[in-house]
């Protein structure tokens, strides 16, 4: 055999295995609810981006894996995973006792308290919580369980409590005049409060850890990511990115 035929078996050998590893790299689908700025929006260009969008991305260019990004209200993220519908949800998920009856969740990557947010011109702080006030949360968050438990059904909050699908649409009603105050964690308070006309007024310590859910037993994908958040930490990107939505 010629050295003209012996290069040419080894370059279609070379490309042969490039497009095997294309071809079989593993693609999950990580279920996000891009309403809550910055960890999840949707950018000028109609596509989801933010924190953790970045974050699992870089997870997976580490270990080995393609991101498929799929948006769905915050409260049917759980059902989708169950379902199979998505692989993991990367949402600022607070890490929860109920949470993880059904679920299970990477290391925390980050920690939060709950806010209150009013339109630039209202006073009030913490007393929204009582008496009657409308307040509008994300149906299914840690501030919808956190103030219906703790003010609504102690009666310490007499006007509504106003669920939505998506934080984009309460801070929208809140704007309109439609509500007295919404509850959300501090650090997607503190993004509307530097892009709409409202403000932060008081925050709420709760000490919440955001994680990475993926379905019960799915100890091999759950591995891949805690290693990746560890790598992450260790190599800067974790800064970087820290730095990149939040400095």
């Amino acid at each position: 055999m010629n050295s003209k035929k012996i290069f040419s078996l080894i370059l279609i050998t070379v490309l042969v295995c490039a497009f095997s590893g294309l071809a079989f790299a593993k693609t999950y689908v990580v279920g996000t609810s891009a309403g809550f700025p910055p960890f999840e929006y949707v950018d000028e260009n109609g596509d989801v981006v933010g924190f953790d969008v970045d974050l699992v991305k870089a997870i997976g260019e580490l270990k080995g894996f393609d991101v498929e990004v799929k948006d769905i209200s915050f409260d049917s993220l759980p059902a989708a995973l169950k379902t199979g519908n998505i692989d993991m949800i990367a949402a600022g998920m607070t890490i929860t006792t109920e949470r993880e009856k059904v679920l299970d969740f990477s290391q925390p990557y980050w920690t939060a308290n709950q806010s209150i947010i009013v339109t630039e011109d209202a006073q009030e702080g913490l007393t929204l919580l009582f008496g009657d006030h409308d307040i509008g949360v994300q149906t299914g968050t840690t501030g919808d369980i956190w103030v219906t438990d703790n003010f609504k059904e102690k009666g310490i909050l007499t006007g509504k409590v106003a669920h939505y699908d998506t934080f984009v649409l309460v801070v929208s009603d809140l704007i309109n005049g439609n509500l007295d105050g919404v509850v959300l964690d501090t650090p997607v308070a503190e993004s509307y409060a530097a892009q709409k006309p409202v403000k932060v007024v008081a925050e709420i310590v709760t000490g919440e850890e955001y994680g990475i859910a993926v379905d019960e037993g799915n100890t091999e994908l759950l591995d891949l990511i805690n290693e990746g958040i560890d790598e992450l930490k260790a190599n800067g990107k974790m800064d970087e990115l820290i730095t990149k939505y939040f400095k």
